[in-house]
């Protein structure tokens, strides 16, 4: 297929890379240098969003956010009719209800990981639309970047909003979680090893293992697999959704520190090293 992909970041870039084998790509982000790795591998660059989407038989989009979405997608009026937009932003189910209803092959196709599982083709991903066809279509189409147990296709986009805020509601949470675990080490005389092994076996086992690294000081969090300001946008986004969630709002708290420090493109365990956090 011949398919625009709009939003090269670096989640953008590694679903990008998976369909060149079998698709055409026309690329095109903000900020040209970002296609670069793209380009090299196959995909044309595109100088603005509305020469990407010319000729293109599918639309994929990656932004930043439901705003950067607005505007580059919904207010300028760019799918072509009957052309499918497969937008993998994490939005809120307000917003893929609002988009949904503004584009009608809208499908949302939000993905649920990090860096590292989306170069394995193992994310998760939700592909929602009450369209049918529409869905068997994108559930084959993104089929690379998924673990197959858990490529879910649901009877909504909001249904799949929803869905990836939950996930990123358990991750945001757990954060939180560590964050206060360390804090306990602190105050008790407990090193942050002993207590990454003591949480083996509790509910903050998964993240202590995804996070251990960081806090242990043998990966960096400058460039990191999930930015402080991705998460944050995201526990917002929860926040707006339902209002009252205090270990949701406590997390972003926790994350603010990062962004008012300077940090919000480092991994968001930077909210759990010491000395950082």
């Amino acid at each position: 297929m011949r398919i625009a992909f709009l939003g090269t970041g670096r989640m953008g870039t590694e679903l990008a890379l998976h369909l060149l084998p079998d698709h055409e790509l026309t690329v095109w982000n903000r900020t040209p240098s970002k296609t670069e790795r793209l380009v090299e591998a196959g995909a044309v660059r595109a100088a603005s969003p509305v020469e990407a989407v010319a000729g293109a038989e599918l639309v994929i989009s990656s932004l930043f956010g439901p705003d950067a979405v607005r505007e580059t997608v919904v207010e300028a009026a760019l799918i072509p009719a009957g052309v499918p937009w497969l937008d993998t932003t994490t939005v809120s189910p307000a917003d893929a209800e609002e988009f949904a209803a503004a584009v009608p092959t809208y499908v949302g196709v939000p993905v649920v990981g990090s860096l590292g599982p989306a170069r394995a083709g193992m994310l998760g991903v939700y592909v929602g639309t009450a369209d049918a066809a529409l869905r068997e279509q994108a559930l084959a189409l993104v089929a690379p970047w998924a673990d197959p147990e858990r490529l879910h296709g649901v009877a909504s986009a909001p249904q799949a909003a929803v869905g990836k805020l939950l996930a990123n509601l358990a991750l945001a949470v757990s954060a939180q979680g560590l964050r206060e675990a360390l804090a306990l080490g602190e105050a008790t005389g407990t090193a942050p090893e002993d207590v990454l092994a003591m949480l083996q076996g509790t509910g903050l086992a998964f993240i202590a293992g995804m996070k251990g690294p960081f806090v242990r000081g043998e990966r960096s969090t400058e460039g990191g697999d999930f930015s402080v300001n991705a998460i944050a946008k995201d526990a917002r986004l929860m926040l707006a959704t339902a209002g009252d969630l205090p270990a949701v709002a406590a997390a972003l708290a926790s994350l603010e520190e990062q962004q008012t420090a300077g940090r919000g493109e480092h991994d968001f365990s930077a909210m759990l090293v010491p000395g950082i956090g």
